[in-house]
């Protein structure tokens, strides 16, 4: 069975969409799938027809250059056209038993126009040499068939992201895709429980919905056991306790709530620093928040690292915290970055919003505090760095988490029966 996945963006590009891209990519090809690839026209460096990166070769989309395609409304209409034009040709090529479109809804309307253009086109050739009713009845049969893979709404995302604001049109119109494309499509998944009721509460069957959700493969990740002792030199950590956050600075991440938090915490843990790894639209307002607190002392913000390192500035770590704030996003969607901590051995604290409850049990695997509740963080996290010692069991249990339940030939695996279902039913 060959599968055609259809991506936003891919690698060699690094961020959490194209790791899980690759992991799925991966597993599926030791399931014994075959699989090819596309990118959209949001994909940087278009141009080229294809690229192979981490043997993966990726088909790109090139797109349309007209200033005409650069007006509002209709730059999204051409990111879907031209990529369904695109998806025809690799219909051809490649003959795909299954269209396996990935967020946005974009790609997934795209998925949808190109299948049924290819089925109009297969009743054509069938009409020349059979009656209208059984051209018609080619077209259905030759039908590919479109699942569709939500991993966030494109709305929610967009508030966040300052593009639009919470039930403007914009947003109303991007919700009412979102909602036709799940419609559409042959099969819906999610990577997540929280997804899944909302397109639920949205009129698509639960039948229809498959959650495949976010993992990570354990044998990618060492067990941190002992502190990096050139960076903690370097940044002068040698007697310091650490708090850490690891990833991209995006406002819901709600690292301005940690930054507030540290000096209560310092009330009563004098020698301890929070460390901020990595970048984004938040950095410079966090920056300028540690000046204004009087925090540059106690706050180190290294930049971004390259990937090689990240293992080593994670092992700096006593306690990573995760403070999403709560908004429809952090509520409905799960992140990656608490599951790679589990799989490292190291304790996490986290708000309560919806995806960190689907991935942290508080007291088992890690700890929550009570969302946006800035004295609600620093108590816990003042209580777990006094009790370092006695959270071994802690670690324990978020290992066998991984173990068991959230490695992604676990995740994967749920898609075998989901493509044969959909490919026996076409």
């Amino acid at each position: 069975m060959k599968i055609l996945h259809i991506f936003d963006h891919s690698l060699p590009l690094h961020s959490g969409y194209t790791f899980r891209s690759r992991a799925i990519l991966q597993q599926q090809r030791q399931l014994g799938f075959a699989t090819c690839h596309v990118t959209s026209p949001k994909h940087p460096d278009s141009d080229n027809g294809q690229q192979t990166a981490e043997g993966y070769t990726f088909h790109r989309t090139r797109a349309y250059q007209s200033w005409f395609w650069r007006l509002p409304v209709l730059k999204e209409l051409a990111v879907v056209l031209a990529l369904k034009n695109r998806l025809l040709q690799l219909i051809k090529t490649e003959q795909p038993d299954i269209l396996h479109a990935h967020s946005p809804a974009l790609n997934g309307l795209a998925a949808l126009w190109a299948a049924k253009s290819a089925a109009k086109s297969a009743a054509k050739s069938a009409a020349k040499s059979a009656a209208k009713s059984a051209a018609k009845g080619a077209a259905k049969k030759t039908a590919i068939p479109v699942v569709y893979e939500i991993r966030a709404f494109w709305e929610d995302a967009a508030v966040d992201h300052g593009t639009c604001k919470e039930h403007d049109l914009r947003y109303r119109l991007s919700h009412a895709l979102e909602s036709y494309v799940a419609k559409k499509a042959c099969a819906v998944t999610t990577i997540c429980q929280g997804l899944r009721q909302d397109l639920i509460s949205r009129g698509i069957s639960a039948d229809k919905i498959t959650v495949i959700p976010n993992a990570v493969d354990p044998q990618q990740f060492q067990l941190l056991s002992a502190k990096n002792v050139a960076l903690s030199q370097q940044y002068q950590l040698q007697d310091k306790v650490v708090l850490g956050f690891l990833g991209s600075f995006y406002a819901y991440e709600g690292l301005d709530l940690l930054i507030k938090a540290l000096p209560l915490i310092r009330q009563k843990i004098p020698n301890v620093t929070l460390l901020l790894v990595g970048g984004g639209p938040q950095d410079a307002q966090l920056k300028q928040l540690v000046s204004q607190l009087g925090l540059t002392d106690s706050v180190i913000m290294p930049g971004r690292v390259p990937h090689s390192e990240v293992m080593q500035y994670y092992s700096l770590v006593d306690l990573l915290v995760y403070p999403r704030k709560a908004m429809r996003l952090t509520e409905l969607v799960t992140p990656l970055k608490p599951l790679e901590a589990m799989a490292q051995g190291m304790r996490l604290l986290a708000s309560d919003v919806g995806g960190h409850q689907e991935l942290i049990e508080h007291g088992k695997t890690g700890w929550l505090f009570q969302r946006d509740n800035i004295e609600d963080l620093a108590e816990q996290a003042t209580r777990i760095l006094q009790q370092l010692g006695s959270s071994e069991q802690i670690i324990d249990n978020g290992l066998e988490f991984i173990r068991t339940e959230r490695n992604w030939a676990a995740s994967v695996g749920r898609y075998v029966a989901l493509y044969q279902r959909i490919v026996d039913e076409h």
